[in-house]
């Protein structure tokens, strides 16, 4: 006999006959042995109809009493799914979050679990009931035991952490399409099913705006191992499932509160590749690595940052025995990509820099956490570190220093962000960092914490290589801010992006150029990156506010951005998926305003008239489209 935790989202119990349909399902499931958890959101649009109540009274509602409001949606369908099932003959019982002891912070509207009273629950299940629990919602640890609520894709949240608590054998998460896709199919109709992701693709691709799943609940199935399906309420197909890693030991109080960081990794066999004032037109991109993939050179790092006049900056890197090659390329390509552009600093040139090092940190603790890039950008400042690269995906923070910085640039963030030891060796201070990637999990003495080197899938895949790319997605809610002339020394990105984490801004792709001008006798480079539309004022009003005393130039918004990103953890070692996506995008005369990849994404930013053009030719580059088209159900 199995337990299972099932989530059923608004679409899944918007009706009474949909409620009954619901409880249908669970009876079938339950009258084959398995003990069963269901936790539901509102009916249909109810929290929508609730916010514009809120709305019409006050303009701007206190955060305490629009939980009080909202958590009421789930109460309803609770205790209908409870009554439907009891008419089918089923023992049910249904319980809000404060009832089923799901404890939070004291933070309204976007709380985080901190641990869930299992007890009360484990005596219903022994007694043969169904336990329908409301999600999105808790109660926080304080002594006024406030009503909370977890934020958007809280009832995933809910769902996942309540599986991981009652160590279920699996959780279903119920919803309006047949599983996970290849991207969105209300843009792209002919997307494919996927039988199978793992739960780094899935971050990234959650992250990119999937709605599919929230990360919260994707990075709670992953630091505990937990099987996860997503499947259609209206058929009976497999769905897709989420491979978690092999499960770990690790403590359930503070569930959602776990270390933002769970590796430090490093890699000194990099060398990089900088083409400075090359032409800001479609096809630069693609043909530079187009070339670089017919050598079948693997390229780590790709950078493209923010135009300034008529031309931008591209850099990359590669291993230090592919740098020749990949220099050579680069100065043969060089006079065709540049050919009837000028720039008053002077004609296109490639430069190389051979003594550099690579150093990362990442985890899936830092979705929804603004201050660890800063915190990482501030640990490097204080150790005398300055960056000369910054690239970023929504599981990892990557910056290229100075070769001869690697071992102090390491121990400050170890120490920092409590990592130690090595699943491939211990390093120690004053250890030398050895060519080559090393991966540094979390110390064995932190209790019940370590990170997983492998993956064990759920069930058999149907892909034994997966693709390169498993997924394209596309985000439409972001704005860009360029911060000109940033004086270029250690520190600088540490005090803007603290500024933003102050203000609780998340940010997203940061960029530093490649090219360095002299301002008033002193060497400057731009910094861009996105944020969400919502935060872009606020963050611009910040940084403007700081910029003329940090010595920084003008800010810069841009709010007419796309970001179109590939996902596959099949892409490392696999040359040429970057310059193909490039391909793509020139083929339709689309520009690529900046670039950034880690290991398993890389992502551009288009302008966004082009943003959905952009995702339709990519996800065809690819091969991603099926032979049916989806439909998404009402």
């Amino acid at each position: 006999m199995a337990l299972i935790v099932q989530k059923y989202g608004g679409t899944s119990v918007g009706s009474v006959e949909r409620i009954q349909a619901v409880a249908q399902r669970v009876v079938q499931i339950v009258n084959a042995g398995n003990s069963l958890v269901v936790v539901v959101s509102a009916m249909g649009k109810t929290t929508d109809g609730l916010v514009k109540l809120a709305n019409e009274i006050s303009p701007n509602p206190s955060r305490r009493e629009m939980d009080m409001l909202l958590s009421t949606g789930e109460q309803v369908s609770i205790a209908l799914l409870s009554m439907a099932l009891q008419a089918l003959g089923q023992p049910a019982i249904s319980l809000t979050g404060a009832q089923v002891g799901i404890v939070t912070e004291a933070e309204h509207t976007r709380a985080r679990i901190l641990q869930i009273k299992t007890e009360r629950i484990e005596r219903h299940l022994k007694e043969g009931k169904v336990v329908v629990v409301a999600g999105f919602q808790g109660i926080s640890d304080t002594n006024d035991l406030e009503i909370t609520t977890l934020g958007r894709g809280g009832s995933d949240t809910s769902a996942v952490a309540l599986a991981a608590a009652l160590q279920a054998n699996f959780c279903e998460i119920y919803t309006d399409v047949p599983g996970i896709l290849t991207t969105d199919p209300r843009l792209v109709p002919d997307a494919q099913l996927m039988a199978e992701i793992t739960c780094d693709e899935m971050l990234e691709l959650a992250s990119l705006g999937a709605k599919v799943l929230h990360p919260r609940a994707v990075e709670i199935a992953r630091n505990y191992g937990m099987p996860l399906v997503v499947r259609s309420s209206w058929t009976d197909e497999p769905g897709t499932w989420v491979v978690s890693p092999i499960p770990q030991s690790r403590s359930l109080e503070g569930l959602e509160l776990a270390r933002p960081v769970d590796g430090v990794e490093f890699d000194t066999d990099q060398a990089k590749v900088s083409l400075l004032r090359v032409p800001d037109r479609p096809g630069i991109a693609a043909r530079l690595f187009g070339e670089i993939a017919a050598q079948s050179l693997d390229v780590d790092l790709i950078i493209q940052s923010i135009h300034e006049s008529n031309t931008n900056d591209i850099a990359f890197t590669v291993t230090k025995n592919s740098l020749n090659q990949a220099e050579a390329v680069a100065t043969a390509i060089l006079p065709a990509l540049s050919r009837g552009v000028s720039h008053p600093d002077g004609d296109a040139e490639v430069m190389v820099e051979t003594r550099i090092a690579k150093v990362a940190i990442a985890g899936a603790g830092m979705i929804g956490r603004p201050g660890v890039a800063a915190q990482m950008f501030a640990t490097l400042a204080a150790a005398g570190v300055n960056i000369g690269m910054i690239s970023t995906s929504e599981v990892k923070v990557s910056c290229v220093i100075d070769e001869a910085d690697c071992d102090r640039a390491i121990a400050a963030l170890c120490q920092v962000f409590d990592v130690r030891e090595s699943s491939v060796g211990r390093w120690e201070p004053g250890t030398k960092a050895l060519a080559g990637q090393q991966e540094l999990a979390p110390k064995t003495s932190s209790p019940g914490v370590a990170r997983p080197t492998t993956l064990k899938p759920s069930v058999s895949s149907s892909h034994p290589v997966p693709p390169p790319v498993r997924g394209v997605a596309l985000d439409l809610n972001q704005a860009r801010l360029a911060i000109r002339h940033v004086p270029d020394r250690p520190g600088m990105a540490a005090e803007l992006f603290q500024i933003l984490a102050r203000q609780n801004i998340s940010v997203d792709m940061i960029i530093q150029s490649q090219r360095c001008r002299v301002v008033n006798g002193i060497t400057t480079r731009d910094i861009a990156f996105t944020v969400g539309q919502l935060d872009a004022d606020l963050a611009c009003a910040a940084l403007e506010n700081a910029a003329s005393a940090l010595g920084c130039g003008e800010i810069v918004v841009d709010r007419e951005i796309a970001k179109v990103s590939i996902v596959g953890a099949g892409m490392v070692n696999h040359p040429g998926i970057a310059a193909r996506m490039f391909d793509s995008l020139a083929r339709q005369q689309i520009n690529i305003q900046m670039i950034a990849t880690s290991e398993i994404k890389v992502s551009c930013v288009v302008a966004k008239a082009d943003g959905v053009a952009a995702l339709q030719v990519v996800h065809t580059a690819f091969g991603l489209s099926g032979g049916e088209t989806i439909q998404v159900s009402a």
